[in-house]
């Protein structure tokens, strides 16, 4: 009979390990808000190490810092409906890494504008921040979404500076920290651009932070589209352009003209 007690405990205790290990490689990932387009990760090493995560559809894949340890980050599923996968990756050395985690998930959203609506790792937003606290308070007797959008760009062009110092020290895991912006009053094109899509988002406005080049500024840029419902069209908004122009006395339009940006990517 013990030894019956025994076999039968020994088998109950591998079968909990057995749950318990299934259960953390389901909490690696979070699909739930795949129909609102994003997916989340996260992933905790031992020892610490650098850990990115990959956003695949067919070809094309965008990827991530994932500082996400006890907490998920989610990520935009940008690409379009279809079968995505999502690998976790863990430095090993230099700049080698190995594959620890994934998952694949199906993207049918009925709108792919929801997917720029959505707090994502580059626009982080809630509605206790005080950025979307602002936005609120801004667009609150306003009633058409032109009217918001100048609100909340004139507000980010007067209130936010560009931070001359930060640029010239900035790593290259940097994402923005939209409650520090607010706080700071001061940041980089990553941060205007983080802080105007975070509010207009929270207002229920799809707006992109996108990166690549311009003919009005020198390298690596970071600006917006906002989409204009009552004219079903993208606008190119760059916040901190007209921002720096405005400091320095100089007038511009809120929009600018598209074939002067050129995007290589977008989120």
């Amino acid at each position: 009979m013990m030894r019956l007690a025994s076999v039968l405990l020994a088998s109950f205790m591998l079968l909990s390990q057995a749950t318990a290990a299934q259960t953390i490689e389901e909490k690696s990932f979070d699909d739930s808000k795949v129909t609102y387009g994003t997916v989340g990760a996260r992933y905790i090493p031992v020892p610490e190490k650098r850990i990115k995560t990959r956003v695949q559809l067919d070809t094309d894949k965008y990827d991530y810092d994932l500082f996400g340890r006890e907490s998920f980050e989610y990520f935009p599923l940008q690409l379009g409906n279809g079968q995505y996968k999502v690998t976790i990756f863990e430095n090993v050395v230099d700049t080698k890494y190995r594959v620890v985690k994934t998952q694949d998930v199906k993207a049918e959203l009925e709108n792919p504008r929801d997917v720029y609506l959505a707090s994502i790792q580059t626009v982080n937003w809630n509605k206790d921040m005080a950025a979307v606290k602002k936005a609120a308070e801004l667009t609150k007797n306003l009633k058409t979404d032109k009217e918001k959008i100048v609100a909340i760009y004139n507000f980010v062009v007067d209130y936010m500076s560009y931070d001359y110092e930060k640029i010239k020290n900035i790593d290259t895991t940097y994402v923005p920290d939209v409650e520090q912006v607010w706080k700071d009053k001061q940041g980089i094109c990553y941060d205007y651009s983080a802080m105007f899509a975070a509010m207009l988002r929270s207002q229920g406005i799809p707006a992109k932070l996108i990166k690549g080049y311009t003919t009005n500024v020198t390298g690596y840029h970071a600006w917006n589209e906002v989409y204009l419902a009552s004219e079903e069209r993208w606008m190119v908004i760059d916040t901190t352009y007209n921002s720096v122009l405005k400091k320095k006395g100089k007038t511009s339009t809120m929009e600018q003209p598209a074939e002067k940006y050129t995007a290589s990517r977008e989120f």
